[in-house]
């Protein structure tokens, strides 16, 4: 049986509106191996937590939190080859909504047993005040305006509509204009997402032909200089058809260069949390991290062909 550290985030959305779901998913977990239970005690601790754990020997690096918390932990975990296994506990929960893990973290919780080891690569994200790995994805731009702006009192009250408060507050508002270079092909962009994954904000997919088991990002960058251009592109996404929208490109990728465009400062995102501001380097890092993953993604990641849009 592994050895298990459980690190777990009391401030997440899930566990707040849930009293006592953090006992009864560590008692569901304990029937895998004994566990060490480690709570965070701010941002930027669970990553310290997870390196701690590793070198005591957890085999096992299991995280109940939301997609930030567990983007905390895989950047303590990163060349190292314990496991991580998310658990759903915050607000989207995009991971695990991507990968079917769920959004109950106690089924999650009794299902581990079931997951397989695969070694995936991850994205690294390099500004003037950020350098760090990420699981899921990085958006420049527009997203990351979301991200800066939603008040976090009505994040915990109304979970993933306050992100759909805070974007259609943005409607009818100029926006930021940054240069992008996406191996090779460059563009100017209102915003850019690096995705490993198809699940968006666990309500879209964005990106569609990615899989954690590529060794690539989908690129999907967007042209505009008033968000009123968005409602056309919302409705290509809602119809699976973002590739086909002028004004819209979508394309593998392993690196990406970002600078702004004027004097406006344009922000970055990474796994939903705000991460500086441009110039950025994105990049693909391979061989980064083992994830337990349920035999269900496994079997359905299958890399579908590329749909590149056509020339702007």
């Amino acid at each position: 049986m592994p050895a298990i550290a459980f690190i777990y985030n009391p401030r997440a959305g899930k566990l707040l509106r849930n009293p006592g779901l953090v006992e009864r998913t560590i008692t569901a977990v304990r029937s895998y191996g004994p566990v060490e239970i480690c709570p965070t005690t701010g941002p930027r601790t669970a990553g310290a937590l997870a390196q701690q754990q590793i070198a005591q020997g957890a085999e096992w690096v299991v995280v109940l939190g939301g997609d930030g918390t567990v983007n905390e932990v895989a950047n303590g975990m990163i060349g190292s080859h314990a496991a991580l296994a998310p658990l759903p506990g915050g607000t989207a929960n995009v991971l695990c909504v991507e990968t079917g893990i769920g959004t109950n973290p106690l089924k999650a919780a009794a299902a581990l047993g079931l997951r397989q080891p695969r070694r995936i690569a991850v994205g690294h994200l390099k500004s003037e005040t950020t350098d760090r790995h990420f699981l899921a994805m990085a958006g420049a731009g527009l997203d990351a305006t979301v991200v800066n702006t939603v008040n976090p009192a009505i994040k915990d009250k109304l979970g993933k509509l306050a992100y759909w408060v805070s974007g259609f507050g943005m409607v009818g508002r100029s926006l930021a204009q940054f240069h992008s270079d996406v191996d090779g092909f460059v563009s100017q962009n209102s915003y850019l997402l690096a995705s490993r994954v198809r699940n968006y904000g666990g309500d879209l997919e964005i990106a569609r032909h990615v899989s954690l088991l590529d060794n690539c990002f989908e690129a999907v960058s967007f042209t505009g200089v008033n968000s009123f251009r968005y409602l056309p592109y919302l409705v290509g996404v809602l119809a699976g058809r973002p590739a086909l929208c002028p004004g819209v490109d979508v394309r593998p990728a392993q690196v990406l260069h970002c600078r702004a465009a004027g004097s406006q400062p344009v922000p970055v995102q990474i796994d939903g949390e705000a991460a500086g501001f441009l110039p950025a380097r994105i990049a693909l890092v391979p061989d980064a991290l083992t994830l337990l993953l349920p035999r269900t993604y496994l079997e359905r990641a299958k890399r579908k062909p590329w749909i590149t849009s056509p020339t702007r």
